[in-house]
Formats: C-alpha cells, structure tokens, sequence
C-alpha cells in the first residue's frame, strides 16, 4: 500500500480574539529572475520543512518522517551531484513533482505531496528548479528508509496511486475570478494545505469528496481543522483583512495559530506577498459552508461531567483567568478570549488538551516580532484536572464543547511534541 504522511509543520489551532496587527508588505519578484521566483515559490511550497532535517544543513535532507507505516526520511534536494539532485534535469524535477517518480522511473513515497504538486505549472517547477541548482551543494547520502513489511515494497504504491492520485495541472474555474483561482492554486497545489486539513483512511489516501474537512493529523497528535465548516476552522464569517492577517503574522483580529501551523506560518506564509496572501484568503473564504452547531453529545455519564467542570472551574479560576479572564473573555491582543471560540468547541478536543499540556507559541514574525506565549501546566495539574479544566472551558460562558476525559487527557500526556 501507498502511505501519506503530513508533514510536522501542518495543522492548525485557531484561538478567537480581538486587536490590530501590523500587516506585512511583501514584494513579488520580478518575473524576469527565475531564481529568485523559484526561491519565492519554493517559500509558498515550504520546501524547507521536510528537506531540512533538525540543526542539518538547508536542503540536504534526512529528516526523520514518523508514518503509521514506519520511518521515512526526506531527500538531499541540493545540487550535489552525488548525493543530491545536481545531475538532475529540469524534465526530471518536473516529473517528481508533476508524477512523483524518480528520474529513473521509480515510485516516490506519497509523502512527498506530489498529489498536490501535480497541479503546479511546468513553469513554476522549472522555476523551482533554478532557484535550488543556485544553493550551495550539500554532500549528505540518503538515509534508507525504514518501513514495515509490507509497505517497503514500492510497487504497493502503484495501489495507492490508482486510488488517490489524479495526475494534471491545475485547471482554472471560469466561473471565479481571476484572484480565487490563483488562491485555489496555491492552497490545492504549492501549499498541499489538503495534506493535513482532510481526513487520512488507514491506507493514506484522502477521497477527493472530503477534501479540507479536516482529521487527525497521524503520528503527530494534532487536529487538523476542517477548512469547510464554520464550526471550526471555515473562514466564511471572517473579513479578508482578518485572513490575511492571520496567513502572514500568525495573529489576526479572530485568530491566532498555534502547534504546527505556526511553523508554516514562520517558515512560508509570512513570505508571500500581499496578493498572494489576500487569493489564498479569497478562496478559503469561498470554500466555506455556512454549519449550525449540532447539538452537544458527550460519551461521559452526566454525574462524572458535572463533578469534571465543578473541578474545572477551580483550576481555571487558580491557573487561567488571570489571563483569559474569569468570564473567558481574554485580553485581546496577547491573551486571547476562549468564550464563543470555535476551536475550543470543535469536536475533536486534541488541540486544547495539548495546549493545556504542553504550552505554545504563536510564530515570530515580521507583523508580529515579539509573539506571547502560554505556559505547559503538564508538570502542575493531573490528567484529571487537566480534562476537568479543558471540559470546563469547553461547555461555560455558551461553548457548546463536550467534556473530556482524564484518560484522553493521559493519552496526549505521553504523545509526542511534534
């Protein structure tokens, strides 16, 4: 079978909140430099998350892929002729990335997105390649990968691509503008958003019918929010100024990103410029479908609830509402609210349990150079008062979240932080 990895940068955790922020002014380059468009691209299409493996050399490879099929581990991408893509051919980059195939034929892992990247213009492939033939070579083998058996046979992938892979470039609607298109490009194609932000079945795959209706992101613990639903991560009610705020400085007038999404903030968006940003928030703006709340359901016995929020409202008080006030109303724009917020009432309780845990940062970025952060409490409160304080924050002030277990709360405890 093929196998589908999300990469450790993607995901989301949107926190509602109010203030201003300054927005950054990006320049596009000029269309004349290919290497500096295909540096430019190479940013949009966050090359440098799988490519660069923790304190290794830019590009050279090597990190470590956790997958529910074993290990995987990126390629050398510098021009090194050895080791990496230095005798490579703009014809074989754009066949890696447009048929996720090797320059000899071979099958790629689907962990590298080429379902996504199959949309991308030979043009900005072409230009893709220029920008990384211009970076200094890195002389760094391959680390073999290690899969299970029977997932280390290759031609299992063939079974995975007949399944979820659709080769063939992008393909404007010519009933949006000029403007979504462009943003239905970036999000489907370079930015590979569907990777994390669509459900995963256990072979991998992503039908195309559930695209961006969000999943656990697997091996890395995180919920990916539906990019569909307003009920969690659909953007339908909020201005595009508010979007694209978010998209470039990790913090906007509604949200702010957490977990991994904040790595793809700092390490991509925060670099696009500002027509870029603006379609990417068009479209997912338009994608959007309006979703009434259903009506909240919990698998806990309603005597073990209410004694889990009675405990919750004690530690709040002593550990949280100096901060986010005892209402849940925050202190926008540091410190933000967590009545009517969407994310603390989606379905999936991950997230906030693991910010309880573990604690985060927004990125650093240039609209927002000195991002407030919220402290781990793992080493303070017990799984108990861990999901008491998550079930409590859930379901007071008109959240309409369910209570959460000590045991969920103890699973994520151990989880890894990725």
């Amino acid at each position: 079978m093929g196998m589908r990895w999300c990469s450790p940068i993607l995901g989301v955790w949107l926190l509602l909140l109010t203030g201003s922020i300054v927005e950054a002014q990006q320049a596009a380059p000029p269309a004349s430099n290919i290497v500096a468009r295909g540096e430019y691209l190479a940013r949009a299409g966050d090359c440098i998350a799988c490519h660069t493996a923790p304190e290794g050399r830019t590009f050279a490879g090597g990190r470590a892929m956790p997958t529910p099929f074993g290990t995987l581990y990126s390629s050398n991408i510098t021009p090194d002729r050895e080791t990496g893509i230095g005798k490579w051919t703009a014809e074989d980059f754009y066949k890696s990335m447009h048929y996720g195939r090797f320059p000899d034929g071979g099958l790629m892992y689907p962990a590298m997105p080429f379902a996504s990247y199959t949309k991308v213009t030979r043009a900005d492939t072409d230009a893709i390649f220029a920008y990384l033939k211009s970076i200094p070579p890195v002389n760094q083998r391959n680390r073999e990968h290690d899969l299970r058996f029977p997932y280390d046979n290759r031609q299992l992938i063939l079974g995975w691509r007949t399944l979820f892979f659709s080769e063939g470039e992008f393909k404007p609607d010519p009933t949006k503008s000029a403007e979504w298109n462009r943003g239905a490009y970036l999000v489907e194609g370079l930015g590979h958003c569907g990777m994390c932000h669509s459900p995963i079945n256990a072979l991998g795959g992503t039908s195309q019918s559930d695209a961006f209706k969000g999943g656990l992101i697997p091996m890395q613990n995180w919920y990916a929010p539906s990019l569909t639903s307003n009920r969690e991560a659909g953007l339908g009610d909020w201005s595009i100024k508010d979007i694209t705020n978010l998209l470039q400085t990790g913090v906007s007038a509604r949200g702010v990103v957490y977990g991994p999404m904040a790595e793809v903030v700092h390490n991509s968006l925060q670099y696009l410029n500002d027509d870029d940003t603006r379609a990417m928030a068009v479209y997912l703006k338009g994608i959007a479908e309006a979703s009434s709340p259903p009506p909240a359901s919990s698998a806990l016995p309603s005597t073990e609830s209410s004694l889990l929020i009675s405990l919750g409202k004690t530690v709040y008080d002593k550990n949280c509402a100096s901060c986010h006030g005892a209402q849940g109303e925050g202190k926008p724009p540091h410190w933000p609210p967590l009545a009517n917020n969407q994310s603390i009432e989606m379905q999936s309780a991950v997230n906030p349990i693991r910010m309880v845990l573990n604690g985060g940062y927004p990125p650093g970025t240039k609209g927002n150079p000195m991002p407030y952060g919220m402290p781990p409490f793992a080493g303070l409160l017990s799984d108990n008062e861990v999901a008491a304080v998550v079930s409590y924050v859930r379901t007071a002030w008109g959240n309409r979240g369910t209570p959460v277990s000590a045991r969920e709360a103890n699973e994520l405890r151990s989880a890894p932080l990725n």
